[in-house]
C-alpha cells in the first residue's frame, strides 16, 4: 500500500545521508520532501503539519546535530514521530465484562463490514472465544445470506435474521440467545449507506442504547483516503466509536487513512484487513507499519505469521533434511505448500528488510506469486522418484516435464539449478552459520 511513499522517503533520507552532517538548511530541504510525499499520500494537511513541526523540532536539538550518524538519527526520528502518529502502541479489543459481550461493527456499504464480522469471528474463535454472529443489515440485497454463508465456512453460530424483521429487534433478541446459548461474544453486523445520512445514524444509536454494545468498531476502507478519515470523525461525532477496522490496506491504498485516523479523530486503528481470506485480518501495529513505511520490514509479523500457519512438525522434519542434506524436491515442494498459507508473498517480501525495494525494481516481470504457481507445475509434472532423487532427470524426462507443466525445457533446467543453489546455501549455513550465507547472497560466492 506505502510503496510510492516508502520510495520518496528512501530517496529523500538518502539524499540526506549524502551530507554527512546535518545542517539547518538540508534538514529544511529533507523536511519539506516529506512534507510533499506526506501530502501526496493523502494525509491530511492538519496532520503532516504537525508532524513535521514534531520532527523539525527534534532534528534540530543539539543531541543530532552533534551526532556521529546525523542522516540515521533523521531517520530515526522520523520513524519514532511515524509510530506516535498511528498510536504508539497496538491497541487491545476490550473483552471485558459480564458475557455475553456485544461487538458492534459499523460503517458504510462497501467497506468490507461484513467480511469483517466473519475475520473477527475467526480471530477471536482462535483466542478460546466462543462468538455469534448477528446479520442486522436487512436493507442491502444477500446481506444476511453472505454473513450465514461466512459463519458456515467457519463453522460458527450465525442468529437467524431475515429482511422483514426490525434491525433493533434482531440484535435485542441476538444478545439474548447468546446468554441462552453460552455464547461470550456477539458480533453485529449493522447496516451501511452508500454516504452517512440521518437516518442510518438514528438507527445505530437505537441499537446502540438498547443493546449497549461494549466496543463499537467503524470499518473503513483505506482505499477511499481522506474520505476514510472524514467517515471516521462523523461516526465518532454521532455515535462515539472505539476504534477502527482498515480495510483493502493490501490494495492500492496511499496510506492517507492508515496515517491520519489516530491523530484526526483520536481513535486508534485496531485491526487491519490485508487480503480476502478470512484469516486476513492483522492487529494495528503502529511502530511496525511506520518500520514497513520507512522500507525497514517488520521481521516480528513474519515470523508471527510463520509461527500461525507453519506446521511445526513439517518444519522440524525440514529442518532436519536440511543439515543432513537431505533436501529433495519434493521436500521443497512441501515447502512451498506451507509457504501459502502464511498468505501473499508479495505481502511476505515486503515484510523483509529491504525487499520492498527489490519488489519495486522487479516491476514488470512475472508476480512472486505466478512465479510460485510456475515452479508447482514443473514439480506436479515430476515423478515421485524424479522429485527424490534429481540426479535422473536427463534430457528426454525434462522435455516431459516442459510439456505436462506447460513450460519450455529452459524453464526446467532454470528450476533445477535454482533447487541445486538452494542445497548448496543450506549446506554452506550449516557448515560455516548464517554470516557465511549472507556473504554468499551479497555476492562473496557460494
Amino acid at each position: 500500500m506505502f510503496d510510492s511513499l516508502t520510495d520518496k522517503l528512501g530517496l529523500t533520507f538518502k539524499r540526506l545521508k549524502g551530507h554527512g552532517k546535518l545542517s539547518e538548511s538540508n534538514v529544511k530541504d529533507a523536511l519539506r520532501e516529506v512534507r510533499l510525499s506526506l501530502l501526496e499520500a493523502d494525509v491530511n494537511y492538519r496532520v503532516v503539519k504537525d508532524f513535521i513541526t514534531a520532527v523539525k523540532t527534534r532534528a534540530m536539538g543539539k543531541e543530532v546535530l552533534a551526532s556521529l550518524t546525523p542522516g540515521q538519527q533523521f531517520v530515526k526520528i522520523v520513524s519514532d514521530e511515524l509510530t506516535s502518529l498511528m498510536g504508539g502502541q497496538a491497541a487491545d479489543l476490550d473483552l471485558g465484562g459480564r458475557p455475553p459481550v456485544v461487538i458492534m461493527l459499523a460503517g458504510l456499504q462497501g467497506s468490507g463490514k461484513t467480511t469483517s464480522v466473519g475475520k473477527l469471528a475467526l480471530r477471536l474463535k482462535s483466542q478460546g472465544r466462543r462468538p455469534y454472529l448477528v446479520p442486522a443489515d436487512v436493507y442491502r440485497p444477500a446481506a444476511i445470506e453472505q454473513l450465514t454463508k461466512l459463519a458456515s465456512d467457519i463453522n460458527m453460530p450465525v442468529h437467524p435474521s431475515t429482511t422483514e424483521q426490525d434491525p433493533v429487534a434482531i440484535c435485542n433478541s441476538a444478545v439474548a440467545q447468546a446468554e441462552r446459548s453460552n455464547l461470550d461474544t456477539v458480533l453485529l453486523d449493522t447496516a451501511g449507506r452508500l454516504h452517512i445520512d440521518e437516518e442510518l445514524m438514528e438507527e445505530l444509536r437505537v441499537i446502540k442504547r438498547e443493546v449497549r454494545p461494549r466496543q463499537i468498531l467503524l470499518v473503513a476502507d483505506a482505499m477511499t483516503g481522506q474520505d476514510a478519515v472524514n467517515v471516521a470523525e462523523k461516526f465518532d461525532e454521532d455515535l462515539g466509536i472505539d476504534g477502527v477496522v482498515l480495510t483493502k490496506l493490501d490494495g492500492d491504498a496511499r496510506g492517507g487513512a492508515a496515517l491520519s485516523i489516530k491523530a484526526v479523530c483520536g481513535k486508534p486503528i485496531l485491526f487491519a484487513g490485508t487480503g480476502e481470506k478470512l484469516d486476513d485480518l492483522d492487529i494495528f501495529h503502529p511502530e511496525r507499519m511506520a518500520s514497513r513505511i520507512l522500507g525497514m520490514g517488520d521481521i516480528l509479523s513474519l515470523v508471527e505469521q510463520a509461527q500461525d500457519a507453519y506446521d511445526q512438525k513439517k518444519a522440524a522434519e525440514l529442518q532436519r533434511k536440511f543439515r543432513k542434506n537431505e533436501f529433495t524436491i519434493d521436500d521443497f515442494r512441501e515447502h512451498l505448500r506451507q509457504l501459502h498459507k502464511m498468505g501473499s508473498i508479495t505481502d511476505l517480501m515486503e515484510k523483509i528488510p529491504g525487499m520492498s525495494g527489490m519488489l519495486n525494481k522487479m516491476q514488470g516481470a512475472a508476480p512472486p506469486e505466478k512465479e510460485l504457481l510456475r515452479i508447482e507445475a514443473i514439480i506436479d509434472s515430476m515423478t515421485k522418484k524424479e522429485r527424490i532423487n534429481h540426479a535422473i532427470l536427463n534430457g528426454s524426462r525434462r522435455r516431459r516435464i516442459a510439456r505436462g507443466s506447460g513450460t519450455s525445457v529452459q524453464e526446467v533446467n532454470q528450476f533445477v539449478k535454482q533447487y541445486l543453489q538452494m542445497k548448496k546455501m543450506m549446506k554452506k549455513v550449516n557448515r560455516f552459520g548464517m554470516k557465511s550465507l549472507m556473504r554468499g547472497l551479497m555476492g562473496g560466492g557460494l
